[in-house]
């Protein structure tokens, strides 16, 4: 089974994808946040450089990356959010 997912990228992570969002299609579901990862990571392989920083929210509920596995449903938000600077 796969789902078409809206990811969203901030602060650092647009920077380095060079788009705030986009629609990925043929997300295989469940998926490990590893995978989902490794997914977004083939897309953009400048967001390595955020490799052991980053947090991902699914549906606005923050997942670390790792082996926790999500069901993705069309339509859900992915946001990859990078370690927020400054004060």
């Amino acid at each position: 089974m796969t789902a078409q997912v809206c990811v969203l990228y901030f602060a650092k992570s647009a920077e380095l994808t060079g788009v705030k969002e986009e629609e990925i299609v043929a997300v295989p579901t469940p998926i490990s946040c590893r995978d989902l990862w490794r997914l977004l990571l083939q897309r953009h392989p400048r967001l390595s450089v955020l490799q052991d920083q980053v947090v991902l929210a699914v549906c606005q509920q923050y997942v670390a990356i790792g082996d926790q596995v999500v069901t993705l449903a069309d339509g859900d938000e992915v946001a990859v959010v990078p370690p927020l600077s400054g004060g």
